[in-house]
């Protein structure tokens, strides 16, 4: 339906809310495991610990006995908004809108015999969450928003011979969506000083799957390719609205439903043993980012009437390349380094300061440490480069502006992660 067929509250919600629905979201290789200091390099064809389970549940085939993995990772960064003279709303600047993200992962795999291998994996790689200062001028958009996605995956994987493995994992994620924003009072009549308030907060499971496969044509050349399939996530809220007058006063606690998707993803990587110290590897990823784009609201203007369109936010399929190498400089230490490329799911003319993503650098690298023969230490680092990043983004209803751009974005990662065998 369109929103012109809609009841006053349904019209004056979604003018509203539209912006915020495509709060935050990022598909993150980051989970806390040694693949950030190869940038992803090979992650669908290494196989050389548990954590394969999040990027190939085809490699636990290649691991003997029982191995567990855990990581813990800080993401943090600098994206502060410098806005023009087109803006048309008073207010101060956004300060940097990345908090410091903790997160962590887990991994377990069990090789039951020389065909059948078991797993367990724990790990978040959905989601960013942004957090402006309350009065700056762009809170008409966004004050803070986040859409966060922790997913548990059993996983079993099947070796058919020395060449080809096979995996499945079952997906179940737990989203979490938060958004607050700041109501411009002026469109509905109001000479009060101040603005008003909108919050919107729920948590929902998904489901999903998790299949790959990985060929070894000869002894130290492997080929991995994965797919991992969409995820519906449905929020559900009654709307938390603050503000004097009738109109705001009639929406607070309007039931409202949103309906976003988690971007399937395919990812096909090459891991090559070139001797007994150096590797090369690599990889390319594509994400339906465009899906993730289309988002279906639902809004209950009454006890017996609900509203529902779909909002195409205009995000487009997203390629990702990269390469990397490890050394193994002696029988303790292996040193890991990448570099990846990641093309953008917005163009500029789409950009928002909701979802403030851009074609993106990753350079990264690690070190692991064999402490013995079963228990390995790994630190790895990867900076995210998205320089500037222009937004001009305005509201039908109210006519608020915000014009001007990200500058110098970058995000970094820091992950540390121990490996034990028994």
């Amino acid at each position: 339906m369109q929103l012109k067929n809609c009841a006053l509250p349904a019209v004056s919600l979604l003018a509203l809310c539209c912006q915020q629905v495509q709060a935050g979201g990022i598909m993150l290789y980051e989970v806390g495991t040694d693949n950030v200091g190869l940038a992803n390099a090979g992650a669908a064809a290494r196989a050389q610990g548990p954590s394969t389970i999040a990027s190939n549940p085809a490699g636990m085939s290649y691991l003997p006995g029982t191995q567990i993995t855990a990581g813990l990772q800080v993401l943090y960064g600098d994206i502060s908004f410098d806005r023009d003279d087109s803006t048309n709303v008073s207010g101060s600047g956004s300060g940097n809108a990345l908090d410091p993200l903790p997160g962590g992962s887990f991994f377990v795999s069990h090789e039951l015999d020389d065909h059948w291998s078991v797993g367990f994996g724990q790990y978040g790689d959905f989601g960013l969450a942004v957090n402006y200062d309350n009065d700056w001028s762009g809170r008409y958009f966004s004050q803070n928003s986040s859409l966060l996605g922790l997913s548990l995956v059993p996983s079993v994987a099947y070796r058919f011979n020395d060449q080809w493995s096979v995996g499945v994992g079952v997906k179940a994620m737990y989203g979490m969506l938060q958004a607050q924003t700041a109501i411009d009072r002026s469109p509905f009549g109001f000479t009060e000083r101040g603005d008003g308030q909108f919050k919107y907060k729920d948590k929902d499971w998904g489901f999903g799957a998790n299949v790959g496969v990985i060929y070894a044509p000869q002894p130290g050349t492997r080929i991995g390719l994965t797919y991992t399939s969409k995820v519906d996530l449905e929020f559900e809220d009654g709307l938390d609205i603050k503000g004097n007058g009738p109109l705001l006063q009639r929406l607070d606690g309007t039931n409202t439903e949103l309906d976003i998707t988690v971007p399937q993803t395919v990812t096909l990587s090459l891991f090559q043993q070139l001797d007994r110290q150096w590797a090369l590897l690599a990889s390319i990823n594509w994400q339906d980012w465009s899906e993730f784009g289309d988002i279906g609201v639902q809004v209950d203007t009454s006890a017996n009437d609900a509203r529902s369109t779909n909002i195409d936010a205009g995000f487009k399929d997203t390629w990702h390349l990269s390469l990397g190498a490890q050394y193994q400089a002696t029988e303790q230490w292996l040193w890991n380094v990448g570099v990846a490329y990641d093309s953008s799911a917005v163009s500029d003319s789409k950009r928002s300061v909701i979802v403030p993503m851009a074609e993106s650098w990753r350079i990264a690298t690690g070190a692991t440490y064999a402490l013995n023969k079963d228990t390995d230490v790994n630190l790895s680092w990867a900076m995210v480069w998205m320089g500037d990043m222009p937004v001009d983004q305005s509201k039908d209803l109210s006519r608020n502006r915000i014009s001007g751009q990200f500058d110098n974005t970058w995000i970094q990662a820091v992950t540390g992660n121990m490996t034990w065998r028994f």
